[in-house]
């Protein structure tokens, strides 16, 4: 198995390989929490969000592939905030 690929699971159950993916956007400063997020397009024009759910030790927990204009026009609600 090539442990350089990174394949990820949606939340429908459908494997995407997001190695040759490019970022559209993101935030994915430290500390992690649920301001962090990427938006991903494939070669083959898959779009997949992906969000932190909270955890402060993994940056990136959920994977939900989009439409192309929802990928696109994504606001992410949540922000960093300093404690």
């Amino acid at each position: 198995m090539d442990k350089s690929r990174y394949i990820v699971t949606t939340t429908d159950g459908k494997q995407v390989d997001l190695t040759q993916a490019i970022i559209l956007r993101s935030n994915n400063l430290y500390p992690f929490g649920q301001h962090n997020y990427a938006i991903y397009e494939t070669p083959e024009g898959v779009f997949v969000k992906a969000m932190n759910s909270g955890e402060r030790e993994i940056m990136l927990t959920h994977f939900e592939q989009l439409d192309e204009t929802s990928a696109r026009n994504y606001d992410h609600p949540y922000f960093r905030t300093d404690n």
